[in-house]
């Protein structure tokens, strides 16, 4: 920020600094400068020793600025400038070594912040252009590809490639080391490139140009050896998260060599995952056929290999063997060492491990077999025999896995979404959500997890998302429902998914609409007799059940069903009591109704329908009041999550246990969740314990 002085003041500084400069030169003087500022206090100017210079007519001085608080005058030879910046703390001139002469003033301020009396201040916008370095981009993509302004052409096999030294440095750690040190590179106007394939090298060129690049299964195997070159993270990451979506029974195993040749940790730590959990499908691949024996005894040692008995793990090294016979025959020992055999029954052991060809003739793999048959024979002496071969394996078990997706927490809705794992007993987070959704509806549809409408803290959702637990992510590109929805009830029913009542932001919905996932289409089917928000859905039957919420002025106790059939509503008997924001799920051929809020307060009890009988019956009350929980059935247990308790948020969960007729607390979750959406998944392949 510069300094400003009148201009007749100006007009006399200058005058008095050229004398200054012709005629005092080689003494030092000291003036006190009146400036006239109730800011300026005093300017104090000390003119050095030197030779003396003449201050000729080519001295041109800018005029004084009156719109500021700093000081600057420029000529030839001479200038007077603010040289920290800061506003008048200190401000300095110098006059170049040429003149002999150093002038430096030196300015006190009142108050730094403010401006003269009468003296406007000057008006101000920060500015910063979001469409600049797209646009930047795309000019120098331009000029590349008109070969104008290209300083290097990239010669890879018989391509040759004109790029822009500074925008590879920029995009490359490699490049950024070859042309800015001493290598001969930095030096040429065509540099080779080589291991490297062409076409691999020219998609990644595109992208530090425009920022976009597709991996595909044509082109990841050549691009990520080149990223790797390039040390193009960013890449090395697409690719690998590529390759994560692709895992198979099947292809694992290729693709975990390909990680480990290539370094790619992560993906060689999921793909190893994805292996032990899959064993028994994997062992069937002509991928596990080829394995070279190192790369299976490392499978086959690990203690999380999901197999029933270790005879199938016995059975697999041996079809491994027979496979190319000859060459494997002799590794035998070696691979069989990694079999537990002290774990397989006495008969197995006998009748097939002891009365193989190929074991009955290899002294080591008898002894191997002598050991397991001295473990199983001989009870009292197993503590002493102990070692990596009498160790249990610990597979983790496929099972339901239960997710909790966003809801109210800390005066905001969040995105975060978490899971947890009645196998290990843990609540783990994964991928957010792009949005963030309070009053959220969720279910799961063909194994994936769909978020619906909600409340992002200041405006309705009518958008849709949908979470794969396969690769951890979720995707926006499912289609919007018609209409902004929250406190939204979801559920599906007959491969549809349908949403039903909420409220758009001006009043209750009694709207019900369905996607049909094949054609990423929402359809709207009978409305609801009754507007409902913050009602809980359930399937029943073939039956869609629309129970309780709130009609916009009070809670309600009346319950509908749907019969896709006849595309129609009808009333079924009431519940005993009134709920808003509750919790519901099917459980034991019941609909159970938990929590919720009536006309004054959050509530602990809960209720079940019987469709046999068309009846509510109470059930003894959870331990907390809860509003806004969230009801799901895990691996045969009725677990309440989270909610409002009237005054605190809410991330304990709680278990009924049907036989004693009580609720228990069952640990809690990493967030507090009121409103939150909750779903279940069946993990067929155990990829919640990959992630």
């Amino acid at each position: 920020m510069m300094c400003i002085f009148p201009s007749a003041l100006a007009s006399a500084v200058e005058t008095w600094l050229i004398q200054a400069a012709n005629f005092i030169a080689g003494l030092e003087l000291e003036g006190i400068l009146g400036c006239g500022f109730d800011q300026l206090r005093c300017c104090r100017v000390r003119l050095k020793r030197g030779r003396k210079a003449p201050v000729s007519q080519h001295h041109r001085f800018s005029s004084f600025s009156s719109f500021g608080l700093g000081l600057e005058a420029e000529g030839k030879g001479f200038s007077s400038r603010c040289m920290d910046g800061k506003p008048m703390r200190r401000c300095t001139s110098t006059r170049p070594g040429e003149t002999g002469m150093d002038v430096t003033s030196r300015c006190t301020l009142g108050d730094p912040n403010k401006l003269p009396e009468g003296v406007p201040q000057p008006a101000r916008m920060p500015y910063i252009s979001d469409k600049h370095p797209r646009q930047t981009l795309e000019v120098i993509n331009l000029l590349r590809k008109h070969r104008e302004l290209c300083d290097v052409v990239l010669v890879v096999g018989a391509k040759k490639i004109y790029a822009h030294r500074v925008i590879l440095s920029a995009c490359s750690p490699y490049f950024r080391a070859m042309f800015t040190g001493e290598l001969a590179e930095s030096r040429q106007t065509e540099v080779v490139i080589r291991d490297i394939d062409e076409r691999a090298m020219e998609l990644l060129i595109d992208f530090a140009y425009t920022s976009q690049i597709t991996v595909e299964e044509g082109n990841v195997q050549t691009l990520l050896p080149a990223a790797c070159l390039l040390q193009l993270a960013e890449i090395q990451e697409a690719c690998c998260e590529f390759l994560k979506r692709q895992l198979d029974p099947s292809n694992c195993l290729g693709i975990r060599a390909f990680a480990d040749t290539h370094s790619c940790r992560e993906l060689l730590r999921i793909a190893d995952k994805f292996t032990q959990h899959n064993f028994q499908e994997v062992m069937e691949s002509e991928e596990f056929m080829l394995l070279p024996a190192n790369q299976l005894i490392d499978i086959i040692s690990s203690d999380e290999l999901n197999v029933r008995s270790e005879e199938q793990v016995f059975n697999a090294v041996m079809a491994w063997v027979k496979y190319s016979i000859q060459e494997r025959r002799p590794q035998l020992p070696q691979v069989l060492q990694h079999v537990r055999l002290p774990l397989l029954s006495p008969k197995f052991l006998v009748g097939t491990v002891g009365s193989d060809p190929l074991i009955k003739s290899d002294e080591e793999c008898r002894d191997l077999v002598d050991e397991a048959k001295n473990y199983l024979l001989l009870p009292q002496e197993r503590p002493l025999m102990q070692g990596p071969r009498t160790r249990p394996r610990k597979p983790i078990r496929c099972g339901e896995v239960l997710f909790a997706v966003g809801g109210w927490c800390s005066g905001d809705a969040i995105s975060s979404v978490e899971r947890y794992d009645p196998q290990t007993n843990e609540w783990r987070m994964v991928a957010s959500m792009s949005k963030r959704r309070c009053g959220v509806g969720v279910s799961v549809l063909d194994d994936l997890l769909y978020a619906v409408g909600g409340h992002d803290g200041s405006s309705y959702l009518n958008s849709v998302e949908r979470y794969d637990p396969k690769t951890n992510q979720w995707s926006s590109d499912v289609a919007p429902t018609s209409t902004c929805r929250t406190s939204v009830g979801v559920a599906v029913l007959g491969g549809y998914l349908y949403a039903v009542g909420g409220q758009d932001g001006v009043s209750c919905l009694n709207i019900v609409e369905r996607y049909d996932p094949k054609e990423n289409k929402w359809t709207r089917v009978a409305s609801m007799s009754t507007r409902r928000l913050g009602v809980a859905v359930a399937v029943l039957g073939g039956f869609l059940y629309a129970v309780g919420g709130s009609d916009g002025t009070s809670p309600l106790n009346t319950v509908e069903r749907y019969n896709p059939q006849e595309n129609r509503w009808h009333t079924i008997a009431p519940m005993g009591t009134r709920r808003k924001h509750l919790g519901c799920a099917v459980y034991q051929d019941m609909i159970y109704a938990v929590g919720g809020r009536d006309d004054t307060t959050e509530l602990s009890s809960a209720e079940r329908y019987n469709p046999r009988t068309n009846q509510w019956s109470p059930v003894v009350a959870m331990t907390s009041r809860r509003s806004g929980v969230g009801l799901a059935v895990v691996n045969g247990q009725l677990m309440a999550v989270g909610g409002f308790d009237g005054t605190t948020y809410l991330k304990t969960i709680e278990v009924f246990d049907p036989d004693a007729n009580t609720w228990r607390l069952y640990g809690g979750m990493n967030y507090r969740r009121l409103g939150g959406g909750v779903g279940v998944i069946k993990m067929t392949h155990c990829e919640s314990h990959i992630w």
